[in-house]
């Protein structure tokens, strides 16, 4: 079993901006009707953290993972260039990938530099990279529907064995036509999860680690489940609910068929 403590949460999705105003719906407090998620549509998110010549460049897929991670840490004192990070996105920038096939349909094949630029998998990582000015380690994943849990257990798996702090941002949007067609998500979204080896007075939960067999664990809410099974990155809500709740509970992630990550929220 590996033990890490939570300091801080970010999360961006439908209906879900920020996580202070997330906890209400997290913990049954407020509806979050389905109908508004239909509806949803989100504005462009400029980073505050980015120079203005890289922020100029970021994508949509880059903006969402910055969403997240400048929420969670807006509620930290520590200094971001001491995190180590760890990036989950199940398919990288599908908008990106889109544009450089088309360009490349056509003729003459002329490719956007800044789309090839952007077309790397760990791009939103050294984009954030750039934006704390940080020298600590820095790990992109992808494990395809189990990338979060896959993400969460690396991360953790770094707070015990580095004793640092380390971010945790899971993001993942929506692709355009055709690609949707073949990789159906529903809602984009992003999440993050400031972990520490010790308990500070700014913990909000310890987590203890382990695999099982087993089914992962749903969202009692139906909006809630909506958005979780729609994008890999909000597999995490059920834990973020626990978390918000402040209750002992276990949750089940998906990783790997018939395995789960069981996290253990104190």
């Amino acid at each position: 079993m590996i033990c890490c403590y939570v300091e801080s949460v970010g999360l961006a999705a439908p209906g879900l901006s920020g996580w202070l105003a997330a906890q209400p719906v997290l913990r049954g407090v407020e509806a979050l009707p389905l109908e508004s998620l239909r509806s949803a549509s989100e504005s462009p998110y400029a980073p505050t953290l980015l120079p203005a010549n890289e922020r100029r460049r970021a994508t949509a897929t880059i903006q969402q993972a910055f969403r997240a991670g400048e929420d969670a840490l807006a509620r930290t004192a520590r200094d971001p260039a001491t995190l180590a990070t760890v990036f989950a996105t199940a398919d990288a920038d599908l908008q990106v990938l889109h544009r450089i096939c088309t360009a490349l349909a056509k003729s003459p094949r002329l490719v956007s530099p800044t789309d090839f630029h952007n077309s790397v998998h760990n791009a939103a990582g050294g984009y954030f990279g750039i934006a704390i000015r940080s020298m600590m380690p820095a790990t992109t994943l992808a494990a395809f529907n189990d990338s979060f849990a896959a993400a969460l257990l690396e991360a953790a798996t770094l707070v015990v064995a580095e004793k640092c702090a380390v971010l945790l941002i899971a993001y993942d949007v929506i692709a355009p036509e055709p690609l949707l067609t073949a990789r159906t998500l529903t809602a984009s979204g992003s999440c993050a999860m400031l972990l520490s080896s010790a308990r500070t007075n700014a913990t909000l939960a310890e987590l203890t680690l382990r695999l099982a067999d087993g089914e992962p664990t749903a969202c009692a809410n139906a909006t809630l489940e909506s958005l979780r099974r729609g994008c890999p990155a909000l597999r995490a809500l059920p834990l973020l609910a626990t978390i918000a709740l402040g209750s002992a509970a276990e949750t089940r992630l998906a990783l790997g068929p018939g395995r789960a990550l069981v996290v253990r929220c104190a």
